[in-house]
């Protein structure tokens, strides 16, 4: 589910909220306006669910709603402030959803260079082969005749045109399979520049809004955790959990001796003091602000740094046929001569 879609619902529940109508109401209306689509279907269920009467937290259990979304609207029900909590999910998702699209429109720059370089690659390749191919026999003979240079033979052309289709190649299906595989695109998202600032940043707003909301930070862990399955994150909150049920509870204990998080991202939520919600809150603003940069700054780099990459691999590509373009000028000035 798309977090446009998700602040988007979230704005328009707590607006209807605020005005007197009850939840279930509120979700009918939402839907009859909503398009087709998975998060409609789970809405218009959740309100089944609630007009047959189920209990809210009941029914959101039995949805296919994002876990720490369903925990939320759980917590905004006990607490008795549901549309606070929509309000700050749609403000949650909304930034969310800025980062992620600069991130993606960030990897696009490289994805399409990469897909037409190994398109170029392949063209070049195939317009050099087809060079050599004809009449190299003839213009072999004329070069050894008259003992000038060597003409390339076809392996050491097929060597050097082939190679930079071959690299790119690797690289696109390195990329596919990163993209296609959750557990790795997960790590990858920890380690990768400006990713891994997105990442602490949205774990530090989750945390902050569970605590906010009068979550503890052993349920905060938990839930986080599961969220953050299979990356670096996930072992380092469930030692702060062991830490926790051990009677530690200063944040600065919690978080002695990691390794996922930056000592920064550390040191901001222990400024939170007894506070450890607006610590963590810190820490997301923080982290937001870096990951802005740090995206804004590649995309200055990555594209004129993939058009080089481009122009030096088509060069190295045609240097077969600029290496006998010279021999052969150089043959035809000495018979003019």
């Amino acid at each position: 589910m798309k977090h446009e879609e998700l602040a988007y619902v979230n704005q328009q529940l707590a607006g209807m909220l605020k005005s007197g109508l009850p939840l279930e109401g509120a979700l009918r209306e939402l839907c009859a306006d909503m398009k087709r689509g998975a998060l409609r279907e789970e809405l218009r269920q959740l309100e089944a669910d609630l007009a047959k009467g189920t209990p809210l937290r009941e029914a959101l259990a039995a949805r296919k709603l994002p876990e720490f979304y369903i925990r939320m609207l759980q917590l905004g029900a006990r607490s008795q402030d549901l549309p606070g909590v929509l309000i700050l999910m749609a403000d949650h998702y909304q930034r969310a959803d800025l980062i992620w699209t600069r991130l993606k429109g960030l990897l696009m720059y490289p994805a399409l260079v990469l897909l037409g370089s190994l398109g170029v690659s392949l063209l070049i390749a195939y317009l050099v082969q087809t060079f050599f191919a004809t009449g190299a026999a003839d213009l072999a003979a004329v070069f050894e005749g008259v003992g000038r240079g060597t003409w390339s033979t076809p392996a050491q052309v097929f060597l050097i045109t082939a190679l930079p289709c071959l690299l790119l190649a690797a690289l696109a299906t390195a990329a596919l399979v990163a993209a296609g595989i959750p557990t790795l695109r997960r790590r990858l998202r920890w380690i990768l520049p400006a990713f891994r600032e997105t990442s602490l940043s949205n774990l530090g707003a989750t945390m902050s809004l569970i605590l906010a909301k009068g979550g503890t930070l052993g349920e905060a862990c938990d839930l986080v955790a599961r969220l953050e399955r299979g990356t670096p994150a996930e072992a380092e909150l469930d030692l702060w959990k062991r830490r926790l049920a051990g009677g530690q509870t200063k944040f600065a204990e919690l978080a002695a001796g990691g390794r996922a998080f930056p000592r920064l991202f550390g040191w901001l939520v222990a400024q939170g003091g007894e506070d450890v919600a607006a610590g963590f809150r810190r820490a997301a603003e923080v982290y937001f602000a870096r990951a802005v940069y740090r995206t804004e700054l590649l995309l200055y780099l990555v594209l004129p740094l993939s058009v080089l990459t481009l122009g030096l691999m088509i060069v190295f590509q045609f240097m077969p046929v600029l290496r006998q373009m010279i021999l052969f000028i150089d043959l035809l000035g000495n018979v003019g001569g």
